[in-house]
């Protein structure tokens, strides 16, 4: 067994191997073949949102790892549809407006009028009110990610599956199980659902990442070049996997409203993942005992936050410090 065995092939655990190969170090990441959050993410990378008022911490973490996507991107040496043009934030409703405009205060974009944002985006409904840019908000493909690490990988990957801690036989075990982390270590990380789809039409019909409120209702929109676009997601407290005709309805009718050429797309794929949460919403990034490291709970930021993630524990591996408001002993 390698020096370092990294329990959990998702994205935050295939990010943290190589990290942690490009320091030289042996690692081995043991796959047990759960499906992860990852497999259903749009992949927005989005610092801020509400957290702005309520985890400064989490904001500063996640400004951070969106400077460090660039160059974690351009280091994986393929495309894994990396892109820049930036976010529309959209609002339907004088209810919906009010709801925005504390944070677009907050943020300090300038505001964006129905003629200026069709001019972005020209697809958009009559019925958009207002909205604002947010050009540091970016987007990756994380299905790209995740195969493009296992790539730089390759036969460090083992599929198994770990049932306890005890089973691993390492100087270092790097616990980044998603969900399952609860079972191996007794932190309080639980899944919230989340649905998501996934429509198909031609390249072009949007430009940008769409992030709205829909008559009080959230919807994002993510286009990729190749004609994929992804509608969520669904937040629902439950552990089931059940994607649900109340969940489909709710999101392609938010969708249309906004954009309402996405009537004539067709409907791919409807998914369901996990999000691992924790009773702060706030990741777990730390030293849980010697010799036992732990990188979960990212809830709904885990894409965001691979790379940062990768950087912490591998500082950790090395000796530095680790960021005591992700500590997580704190529960």
């Amino acid at each position: 067994m390698s020096e370092i065995v990294v329990v959990g092939g998702g994205i935050i655990g295939l990010s943290i191997a190589w990290r942690l190969t490009e320091h030289g170090k042996d690692v081995t990441v043991l796959d047990g073949g759960d499906e992860g959050a990852w497999q259903v993410a749009a992949g927005m990378l989005a610092p801020g949102g509400e957290s702005v008022f309520e985890a400064p911490a989490l904001v500063r973490l996640m400004e951070r790892s969106a400077d460090l996507w660039p160059g974690f991107a351009a280091g994986l040496g393929v495309d894994v549809g990396y892109d820049d043009t930036g976010t529309l934030s959209l609002a339907m409703t004088a209810d919906d407006v009010a709801e925005a405009a504390r944070l677009w205060t907050k943020q300090q974009l300038p505001l964006l009028r129905p003629s200026e944002l069709r001019e972005l985006e020209p697809a958009l409904s009559p019925r958009v009110r207002i909205g604002v840019h947010s050009p540091r908000e970016r987007q990756v493909d994380p299905r790209r990610v995740v195969a493009a690490l296992r790539e730089r990988l390759g036969d460090r990957i083992v599929p198994k599956r770990v049932d306890a801690l005890s089973d691993v036989d390492a100087s270092t075990i790097v616990v980044a199980a998603g969900c399952g982390t609860a079972k191996l270590t007794g932190l309080p990380v639980r899944p919230v659902k989340g649905q998501v789809l996934r429509l198909r039409g031609e390249p072009g019909l949007l430009r940008h990442v769409l992030d709205a409120t829909v008559d009080g209702r959230s919807v994002y929109v993510v286009p990729r070049h190749d004609g994929e676009i992804v509608v969520g997601a669904t937040q629902e407290e439950r552990t089931d996997r059940q994607v649900t005709a109340g969940g489909v309805y709710e999101l392609l009718r938010a969708a249309i409203e906004l954009v309402p050429g996405l009537a004539e797309l067709e409907l791919t794929e409807t998914t369901v993942g996990h999000r691992p949460g924790t009773p702060d919403n706030a990741p777990l990034i730390g030293q849980l005992e010697p010799g036992v490291l732990v990188a979960a709970g990212h809830h709904r930021n885990g894409i965001l936050l691979a790379p940062v993630t990768a950087e912490l524990i591998a500082g950790l591996v090395l000796g530095e410090q680790g960021d005591p408001d992700f500590d997580p002993r704190r529960f």
